[in-house]
């Protein structure tokens, strides 16, 4: 954890202590001033002179107050904000840190958006690495199929061959699924979308499902185009299921997205938001549709979950 050296800083017992016993010292300080010089200059005149000193005082207590530990918890405040907003910008150290815990907080959230990022870019760095070196190979199965289909093989040899085509196939297929999740993870969705809009690109590509829309008019915290990735993967999925009916519902803050297939199994709940499982690899299946939504969904500070699978299977989405 990097270290941020500078001069001496009181720490939050001292300057909360302190302002306290400031307090006190000058209600103090101001009855003994009266009782003092009441006599000499008269009360009155006493009186004024020790309120207009007595806020004289507390007003500087106040600055030291907001410059300590306000103006530090501000500006962390807005830090992490721009963290929030863009995981991969990189933070300046405060200029003023206040007390030794905000700067101890101060190094721990640096330190912490560093190993986050540098995380996110060896993520990154290994998923494009991965899907290029497979390129030659995955070319080279590809012409190889393709001169064994010209060639005179029986039956037996020619299923062989299209076994081949179909692992080669499969394997293209986990590859880019593996890119839109190192993608999906990278927060450029900000904004807000609303299902009324969304609705008419989804009917368009799933003309076999019936979709029911409750709250369409509500504003959600993802712009459309990230909405749009979200809901497709979780319609594609309901649609190769053998759903024909999906509701939409959305409300402040969350979304339900539910259909009248066959649900989820028992033993696979626990196990649909991971990468690459799947229950239909035969037919194509990557198993990455909901790892990727879910990706996306936690960059922009969302997140999904299964909440029901008897009767048909029910996501929820909390934004």
């Amino acid at each position: 954890m990097r270290r941020i050296v500078g001069k001496w800083r009181p720490s939050l017992g001292q300057v909360v202590g302190g302002g306290l016993l400031g307090t006190l010292g000058v209600s103090f300080v101001g009855l003994v001033a009266l009782r003092l010089t009441g006599p000499l200059i008269g009360y009155r005149w006493a009186a004024l002179l020790i309120a207009g000193a007595i806020l004289a005082a507390t007003l500087i207590l106040g600055w030291l107050l907001v410059r300590l530990i306000l103006r530090p918890v501000t500006a962390l405040a807005e830090r992490a904000a721009d963290l929030r907003a863009d995981p991969m910008a990189r933070p300046e150290p405060l200029a003023h840190y206040g007390t030794r815990e905000l700067r101890d907080l101060g190094e721990i959230m640096l330190d912490m958006a560093g190993r986050l990022q540098a995380r996110e870019a060896t993520i990154r760095s290994y998923t494009d690495h991965v899907t290029h070196e497979m390129k030659t190979p995955l070319s080279a199965v590809r012409a190889a199929v393709e001169l064994l289909g010209e060639a005179d093989l029986d039956a037996g040899d020619r299923k062989l061959v299209a076994a081949i085509a179909e692992a080669g196939a499969q394997m293209e297929r986990q590859l880019a699924a593996l890119r839109k999740a190192a993608a999906a993870r990278e927060p450029e969705h900000r904004g807000t979308s609303r299902l009324d809009a969304l609705v008419p690109q989804l009917r368009a590509a799933h003309p076999a499902l019936r979709l029911e829309v409750t709250g369409g008019e509500v504003d959600l915290p993802l712009a459309a185009e990230g909405l749009e990735i979200v809901l497709v993967q979780l319609l594609s999925n309901a649609a190769a299921a053998g759903a024909r009916v999906v509701r939409l519902e959305a409300g402040a803050g969350w979304l339900v997205v539910a259909d009248d297939g066959p649900g989820v199994s028992p033993g696979n709940r626990a196990h649909v938001f991971e990468p690459f499982f799947t229950t239909r690899r035969d037919s194509g299946g990557t198993g990455m549709g909901l790892t990727i939504a879910a990706s996306l969904l936690a960059a922009h500070g969302a997140s999904i979950r299964l909440i029901d699978s008897d009767g048909g299977a029910a996501f929820g989405i909390g934004f």
